[in-house]
């Protein structure tokens, strides 16, 4: 049996024309998006709404819009942030309490949501940056508290780009002297072949996503600046071998594609004062089907080492866009599937 739908009014102020134009979004398509997630039916004359659906659900609705309509007033609202929204309430807590709603229907007034947590901020200069959901603040603060961090998971979850947000907000505070960025130069299954230019400019497309999350935080000219005085330094993985990095702040991304040496050759790099960030997904190696995992192995290895932590990520905290969710649980649902009939 499903919980007795309820009927919440809310009325939004300060009223504003243009603010509410933003947050209903073009032919109301943010308030139809809130409607599919939440299964909710929202309606509106002008600033005055009526939320119709589960307790727990209008309750999560009637939230979002006070908040949605509060960020409205600063700027346009996207598709991505009515998302990032939506992940943030915990969609699948959320669930759970309408299907407990349903067991409890008869038994009175649904049980009250637990507070959220406080969120774990990162600041540059440029962005001030909130972890999303229980993951990703647990990473940041985990990454503050240990010499390596080691965050896994699929794509869309934020490990590198939090990564390197902690990385620069460390080196505008001046924990750290110099941000390394590390990548292994690994063909994703496609033959690349000859790259013309120096050795910069054969690697860049490797590392694009570690420049691109350094633009957005520091700015083009300025992160060119740094890299030139080599306080940024973006660099291929087998570049690091020889070298120890003292009060660096240095990240290793898409470290699926490390061998377990090079893995080794990579931890044994970190110096006094340095902080370490190891971020991949195991379940999306490029490696020859002969070559493990450095970072499977190392998960292995050092899981009970102190000073070192491990971040897991899930589906659900995927930041992307939705679709991005429902793709990754369906490769994890066969993956599931797969390794289960192996067991037979």
């Amino acid at each position: 049996m499903s919980a007795r739908p309820t009927a919440t009014d809310l009325e939004l102020r300060p009223a504003d024309n243009e603010q509410l134009a933003r947050l209903c979004g073009q032919f109301d398509e943010n308030l139809r998006q809130l409607e599919r997630r939440l299964g909710v039916e929202i309606k509106n004359q002008g600033h005055r709404f009526r939320i119709i659906g589960a307790p727990e659900a209008a309750g999560v609705a009637e939230q979002l819009l006070q908040e949605l309509y509060e960020i409205a007033g600063r700027k346009h609202l996207e598709p991505e942030d009515i998302h990032l929204h939506l992940q943030q309430a915990r969609l699948d807590e959320l669930q759970e309490a309408v299907a407990a709603e349903g067991a409890d229907a008869d038994a009175g007034e649904a049980p009250a949501r637990a507070p959220e947590e406080g969120e774990a901020l990162v600041r540059t200069r440029k962005l001030q940056i909130s972890g999303r959901g229980p993951g990703q603040r647990a990473y940041i603060e985990r990454i503050r508290a240990n010499d390596l961090s080691f965050g896994i998971g699929p794509a869309g979850t934020g490990k590198t780009y939090l990564a390197v947000a902690c990385a620069v907000e460390a080196l505008e505070t001046e924990q750290v002297r110099r941000v390394v960025l590390v990548r292994p130069a690994v063909e994703a299954g496609e033959r690349l072949g000859f790259l013309p230019g120096d050795m910069a400019q054969k690697v860049d497309p490797y590392l694009r996503p570690l420049y691109d999350a350094l633009f957005e935080m520091l700015g083009f000219e300025r992160v060119g600046r740094l890299i030139e005085r080599n306080v940024i330094e973006v660099a291929p993985l087998a570049f690091m071998r020889g070298r120890t990095l003292n009060h660096a702040f240095i990240i290793l991304d898409e470290a699926q594609n490390a061998t377990v040496e090079q893995m080794k050759m990579f931890l044994t790099r970190i110096g006094f004062g340095s902080t370490a960030v190891v971020t991949g997904d195991v379940t999306q190696s490029d490696l020859p089907a002969d070559k493990p995992s450095g970072l499977r192995d190392a998960v292995e290895v050092l899981h009970e080492v102190p000073g070192v932590s491990f971040t897991f990520f899930s589906a659900s905290d995927v930041v992307r866009h939705a679709l991005v969710q429902r793709i990754v649980e369906a490769y994890d649902s066969r993956s599931s599937l797969s390794a289960s009939g192996k067991r037979r």
